[in-house]
């Protein structure tokens, strides 16, 4: 477990699907960030053995945005990096510094970057997930020993990749690992494994159709994702057994706004199990609401990583009713509260 409480590995299942473990880290992102005060800062290595390690440079909103929250958000999702990664000046660098920050500051200042990101327009966001890149790529070219570009470049991966983070978000993910696949300072083989991300990412990212699949349900009868009718779909790929699933289920079956959601007709939740062990699933049988679509992958076309990505359990996307994907592999917490709020609009 690393400072931020975002486990950076998985945990195997039989299945070799990772059941996704519930934290409740969130990041620690406030409003003060908006009044900070710009620090000088760069990038490259300096060996001073007396050196104090400094803050992390906060963003100086300009004063036109004190009474627009909005435009302070994207001024400071543009600018977030400028300072601390600015080529000018040089800090030193090493196991326990990035750029003269200590190293569980700059973590933590991306867990805050992270909360801008979700807090801003997604274009705004891909844009910014861009410039963090290529300010990166700037002081890797600037200064090789700089550990800036490998630290944000991990950062990235951890915070958005990884599936056990709370604030995992492909479609950003895949911002970075297309530049990472075009980048000539790695290697070709690490380039063709950023590219494969990039594929990855693409299956049903955010804005664009759901991808249709046949699924069985206990009594063998079949159905397919785009034959359920209603106004938002939550697709749930779970395993019999897997905790964070039976928490996701119990939480779903225990909100009124939910039942009502389903009983008039604008929810429908697709329970699909994507593994071969069918016995385990009917034992589990149930633990699953009966107003639920239950079911089970006969073709095992989910589980080959052709329709969908699923890197581990549980899975969760919220579709509308064109089956156009909202939410993508998003973790539990987001899917709650939009589930709170459509239900809020009567």
């Amino acid at each position: 477990m690393d400072e931020s409480g975002v486990k950076y590995y998985r945990m195997e299942t039989s299945t070799g699907i990772s059941d996704r473990s519930r934290h409740s880290f969130m990041p620690a992102w406030v409003f003060c960030i908006l009044a900070g005060l710009v620090s000088a800062a760069g990038c490259g290595q300096k060996k001073t053995e007396s050196f104090t390690p400094r803050d992390f440079p906060s963003v100086e909103v300009p004063g036109i945005y004190a009474e627009d929250r909005e435009g302070a958000l994207e001024y400071l999702a543009e600018h977030f990096w400028d300072d601390f990664a600015d080529t000018a000046s040089a800090f030193p660098s090493d196991t326990a510094l990035v750029n003269g920050v200590r190293t569980g500051d700059v973590e933590q200042a991306f867990a805050d970057f992270s909360g801008v990101l979700q807090a801003v327009d997604f274009r705004l966001a891909e844009k910014a997930v861009s410039l963090m890149f290529d300010r990166a790529a700037a002081c890797e070219s600037a200064d090789t020993s700089s550990n800036v570009f490998e630290t944000l470049t991990g950062l990235t991966e951890r915070y958005l990749y990884d599936p056990n983070s709370p604030l995992r978000n492909e479609d950003l993910y895949a911002v970075y690992a297309r530049k990472m696949s075009g980048y000539q300072g790695i290697s070709e083989e690490k380039r063709d494994v950023y590219a494969y991300d990039v594929r990855m990412c693409s299956l049903n990212s955010t804005g664009t159709p759901a991808a249709d699949f046949r699924f069985s349900d206990a009594s063998g009868r079949i159905r397919s994702l785009y034959g359920i009718d209603a106004d938002y779909t939550l697709l749930f790929f779970s395993n019999p057994g897997c905790h964070a699933c039976e928490e996701i289920i119990r939480v779903l079956s225990e909100q009124l706004s939910v039942s009502s959601l389903i009983a008039s007709g604008r929810l429908a939740v697709v329970n699909v199990y994507i593994d071969e062990d069918l016995t385990a699933w009917y034992d589990y049988m149930s633990i699953y609401p009966e107003d639920w679509y239950n079911g089970y992958d006969p073709d095992g076309v989910i589980r080959s990583d052709v329709l969908y990505n699923v890197r581990a359990i549980p899975s969760l996307y919220i579709l509308d009713r064109d089956k156009t994907v909202i939410m993508k592999d998003a973790p539990d917490q987001r899917v709650f509260s939009f589930l709170a709020s459509i239900a809020d609009e009567g």
